[in-house]
């Protein structure tokens, strides 16, 4: 989850998001290229999951991203709404993640490496999970509710037909569930 408001500042937004299993990075890759997405660059990442009676809370430790993430959506396969609170962390983030692991204990880690790519306010990830495997993210952003639900949504399920991702791919757990599952 990228600051699409360019600072380094806390945020709200809603996106429309999809997670599928990924059997070929390369498709994906080459249509991100072919349609001049912007490469962020590719971000080994730490997402360590804390134990909330709410939502999801995880602090996000990357060569590239780097925040504090809490969000609430349903566990849905195809595209779904989350509501998205993010916190840059700026520096080491050591001491943030032994208090909160301290205040609330972990619920799962994950690492992964992921490969950062932007069209416009939509989001696209390759995922390389540890112990789970290949994946493809799509997050259509709404970053300050002047796009609305109703495009932001379009645009997932553009991105969906365009990248062929088939519906028995899409997923409805988040990585840390499906690692706590195994």
């Amino acid at each position: 989850m990228w600051p699409i408001n360019n600072k380094n500042e806390p945020m709200n937004h809603n996106n429309i998001e999809i997670k599928a299993r990924c059997s070929d990075a390369s498709f994906i890759r080459n249509y991100l290229q072919e349609h001049n997405a912007n490469f962020k660059g590719t971000d080994l990442q730490t997402d360590t999951y804390f134990k909330v009676n709410n939502g999801r809370l995880k602090l996000r430790q990357g060569n590239i991203e780097n925040s504090l993430i809490y969000y609430n959506r349903e566990d849905k396969a195809g595209p779904k709404l989350s509501e998205v609170t993010l916190y840059p962390v700026a520096g080491n983030s050591e001491l943030l993640k032994k208090a909160l692991l301290q205040a609330n204990g972990i619920k799962a880690e994950v690492k992964k490496k992921r490969e950062i790519y932007f069209i416009e306010n939509v989001k696209f990830h390759i995922d390389e999970v540890e112990g789970l495997g290949s994946f493809v993210e799509i997050e259509a952003i709404d970053a300050d509710g002047s796009k609305g639900l109703g495009f932001i949504k379009q645009q997932c399920d553009f991105y969906l037909r365009a990248l062929q991702i088939k519906e028995s791919d899409l997923l409805t757990m988040s990585y840390s569930d499906m690692l706590m599952k195994d």
